[in-house]
C-alpha cells in the first residue's frame, strides 16, 4: 500500500470521523423519529436484527473490534496520505484509491465488512477529506434547494418544495463549527466569538450564512441557498405550472420592450430564479451590468458585467455598499441594470438610473404584494435622507416602474406568479396601480395540495400601445374579465 501511495504523505484529519456514531444517528432518533434521508450518497446501515445476529455482548464485542480498527486506519492514513496530492484527484478516481486502500486494510485485520458498509466508509472519508463531510451527500442532492441547520442534532432540508426534518450525521457541535469554519475560511472569511456571524458566497455559488456562540444559544445556526445548475427557462416555469402561456408571453414582449420590471415576493418564492428567467428576453446587443449581494444570476445574455457587494473587513475597513456599486455601474455605458435585490439606501440610485434612460431594468424585492412593494420602495427612499417630500418620492417611483410580477410560495410548496399588475402614474398623492392576472385559489385536496387557477382581471395594460407601436399585437381574449388562463 506504501508504494500506491508513494506520493501522498503527511495528511491529517479528524478521528472522529471514523466513529459510528458519525455515520449512522442515534438509536433514539431511529426509533422515535423515522428522518427522511437525502437520495444521494449510501444509505445509513440499518440492518434488521434476526435470531441469527449475534447477541448484545457479542455485537458489543464486535462493534468494538471494528472501532479500534478504524483509530488504526486513522493512524496508517496520518502517514500515507497527502491532501494537497488528494485534491487534485477526480473525485471517482479518489473513491477507487481509498476504496482499495480500506479493502486491502480490511483484509489485514479480517474486518467483516459488507459492500453497502464499505461504500458507506468509503463515501464518508472521501466526503471527510476533500468536501464537506456529512453535509456533501445533501449538497450533491438535486431535489434539495434549501439546507438549514439549528445544532448538530436539529438539521432540515427544502426537498422538492417541502420543508421537512431530515438527519445529518454530525458527530457533535465541534463537528459542525469544522464544516462551518472549513466554509468560511474557503472565500478568506472568518467567524468566532469576536465575529459570530458571516454571510458568504461559497464555491459553487450556493448562498451560505452562519451564526455560531456567543449570538446561537443552541450551536451554530446554519442557512445554505444551493446554488441551482440547470437554469429554468420561463417555458419550463410554465411547464411546472408557476404561470400560464399568455402570462409568459405577455411578459416576454415587456422585458423585450423595456418595460422596468420589479419581482416581488418573500423568502424562497423564486425570485431569483424569474428574473433569470426573464433575462433571456433582453436583446443580445444591449450592455448589462448586475448587482448582487452574493452573485447568483446568470442570465441568458452575452453582454454581462457583474458586480459583488464586500463586507468590511475585520478592522471595520472597506465595505463596499450596492449603492456604490450602482453609482458606479452608471458610469460603465450600461443599457440596463438588474440589482439582484433592493433593500436600502440603493432604491434611490436605482430610481434615478430607471428614470434617466436605463429603461428595462430590473429589481427584486421582498414584500407580499405589489402595493406592498410600492411602500417598501418609499420607505427605502426615506433611508437616503435626501430633502424629498411624500410626493416627490412617488412621482419618481411612479415614472420608473412599469410592472410588478408577485410571486407566492404556497403552504403546499408551490411557486407561482399570484399577482401581475402596471404602474399606471399618479393621482393627487396616491400610486395607481391595475392588476392585469391573477391567481384565483378554489380549494385544497385531501393531501394537502392547493387548488386554483389563473385568470385576466379585464384590465387591458397600457403598455400594450407601446407593444403595437413597436409591432407586436397580444390576443384580445387574454385580457377579457374571468378568462381563464
Amino acid at each position: 500500500m506504501n508504494n500506491r501511495f508513494s506520493a501522498l504523505q503527511n495528511f491529517s484529519f479528524d478521528e472522529a470521523m471514523f466513529d459510528d456514531t458519525a455515520a449512522e444517528p442515534p438509536a433514539s432518533q431511529v426509533e422515535k423519529e423515522p428522518q427522511p434521508q437525502p437520495e444521494s450518497g449510501p444509505p445509513p446501515r440499518q440492518e434488521p436484527k434476526s435470531a441469527s445476529q449475534p447477541s448484545g455482548q457479542e455485537n458489543g464485542a464486535s462493534q468494538k473490534k471494528i472501532l479500534e480498527a478504524k483509530s488504526k486506519l486513522h493512524r496508517k492514513m496520518l502517514d500515507e496520505f497527502n491532501l494537497a496530492a488528494l485534491e487534485k484527484l477526480p473525485r471517482d478516481q479518489l473513491v477507487s484509491e481509498v476504496r482499495k486502500f480500506v479493502s486491502d486494510y480490511a483484509s489485514e485485520e479480517r474486518l467483516a465488512f459488507n459492500n453497502s458498509e464499505l461504500d458507506q466508509f468509503v463515501g464518508t472519508v472521501v466526503d471527510e477529506l476533500t468536501g464537506l463531510g456529512p453535509l456533501e451527500p445533501m449538497m450533491r442532492n438535486p431535489d434539495i434547494s434549501d439546507i438549514l441547520i439549528n445544532g448538530p442534532d436539529n438539521c432540515y432540508a427544502e426537498i422538492s418544495g417541502v420543508l421537512q426534518r431530515v438527519h445529518i450525521p454530525f458527530q457533535d457541535e465541534a463537528h459542525l463549527l469544522r464544516i462551518v469554519n472549513k466554509i468560511v475560511a474557503a472565500v478568506g472569511r472568518r467567524i468566532d466569538e469576536s465575529n459570530p456571524m458571516c454571510d458568504a458566497r461559497m464555491a459553487d455559488g450556493s448562498r451560505f450564512n452562519a451564526a455560531i456562540r456567543p449570538i446561537a444559544i443552541d450551536g451554530p445556526l446554519v442557512s445554505i441557498r444551493k446554488f441551482s445548475k440547470n437554469k429554468l427557462s420561463l417555458e419550463k416555469l410554465v411547464e411546472f405550472g408557476a404561470l400560464t402561456t399568455p402570462m409568459a408571453e405577455v411578459l416576454r414582449h415587456a422585458v423585450h420592450s423595456r418595460m422596468t420590471t420589479i419581482i416581488s415576493g418573500g423568502t424562497g418564492t423564486g425570485k431569483t430564479t424569474m428574473l433569470n428567467a426573464l433575462s433571456a428576453f433582453i436583446s443580445e446587443k444591449e450592455r448589462i451590468i448586475t448587482i448582487e449581494d452574493a452573485a447568483e444570476l446568470a442570465l441568458h445574455i452575452p453582454h454581462v458585467g457583474r458586480m459583488e457587494t464586500r463586507p468590511a473587513n475585520n478592522e471595520g475597513s472597506g465595505e463596499i455598499k450596492q449603492r456604490d456599486l450602482v453609482k458606479n455601474a452608471l458610469r460603465m455605458r450600461p443599457d440596463r441594470v438588474i440589482l439582484g435585490e433592493v433593500r436600502g439606501e440603493e432604491a434611490f440610485d436605482m430610481l434615478q438610473a430607471m428614470n434617466t434612460g436605463h429603461e428595462g431594468s430590473m429589481a427584486t424585492i421582498h414584500s407580499n404584494t405589489p402595493r406592498d412593494a410600492i411602500s417598501r420602495l418609499e420607505q427605502m427612499l426615506g433611508m437616503t435622507g435626501m430633502p424629498m417630500t411624500v410626493n416627490s418620492i412617488r412621482s419618481q417611483i411612479s415614472s420608473a416602474i412599469h410592472l410588478i410580477v408577485q410571486l407566492t410560495r404556497l403552504s403546499d410548496g408551490q411557486r407561482k406568479i399570484t399577482s401581475i399588475a402596471e404602474v399606471t402614474g399618479m393621482e393627487g398623492d396616491v400610486i395607481q396601480m391595475q392588476e392585469i392576472f391573477k391567481f384565483c385559489r378554489t380549494g385544497m385536496t385531501e393531501e394537502g395540495k392547493i387548488i386554483g387557477h389563473f385568470e385576466a382581471t379585464g384590465v387591458r395594460p397600457r403598455f400594450l400601445e407601446h407593444l403595437l407601436a413597436l409591432g407586436v399585437e397580444l390576443p384580445g381574449e387574454y385580457f377579457e374579465p374571468g378568462h381563464r388562463l
